[in-house]
């Protein structure tokens, strides 16, 4: 139905808030198969690229599941970068780095951490909390890497203070002196 619909669109002027309607719910679709490389040939198959952003930033805001969101926030950054505000910028790259740290943990439990999705130090701090210490392990290598030569909100010095404050709360051990009695 889909493909239909674009050769009905390559024939038929249709208004463009149309047109970006259906390719969205398409993408969507066809993200939601897990199919990203249908994904992305449709997304280089649309000629004009401000119905192109616009699809591709209203299905991010559609909240798609983690791969999908991972890919788009990819797709934006690579295409779109000079056509986004700086702040629109800045939460896309949280969400694409976000999503990359999640899409490292086991696949059973990123479903405790997806809401975190847009803010990794959330991610990493929770990871914290919830003692799962190799886990951290590898979201920090993660964001280092990902942190390499990107601009973002955080630092690498956030994550380290981060990490520094709830290792020293690991060895703060209060205790109360006991009376020995016989």
């Amino acid at each position: 139905d889909y493909e239909l619909c674009e050769e009905w669109g390559r024939l038929y002027p249709v208004p463009r808030e149309d047109l970006i309607s259906f390719h969205r719910e398409h993408l969507l679709h066809l993200m939601e198969m897990g199919d990203m490389e249908k994904a992305l040939q449709l997304l280089q198959r649309i000629e004009d690229t401000g119905i192109c952003l616009a699809i591709s930033e209203q299905s991010l805001d559609q909240h798609p599941n983690l791969a999908a969101s991972h890919f788009l926030a990819d797709y934006l950054t690579a295409h779109f970068y000079e056509n986004l505000t700086t702040a629109r910028r800045n939460e896309i790259q949280a969400l694409y780095m976000g999503s990359k740290v999640l899409l490292t943990l086991p696949e059973h439990s990123r479903v405790n951490y997806s809401h975190l999705s847009s803010r990794p130090l959330l991610v990493l701090e929770q990871l914290l909390m919830n003692m799962k210490v190799d886990w951290v392990a590898v979201a920090v290598q993660t964001l280092h890497q990902l942190l390499a030569g990107q601009e973002s909100d955080f630092t690498v010095e956030d994550i380290d203070n981060l990490l520094s404050k709830y290792a020293e709360k690991a060895l703060n051990f209060p205790f109360a002196l006991k009376d020995k009695r016989s």
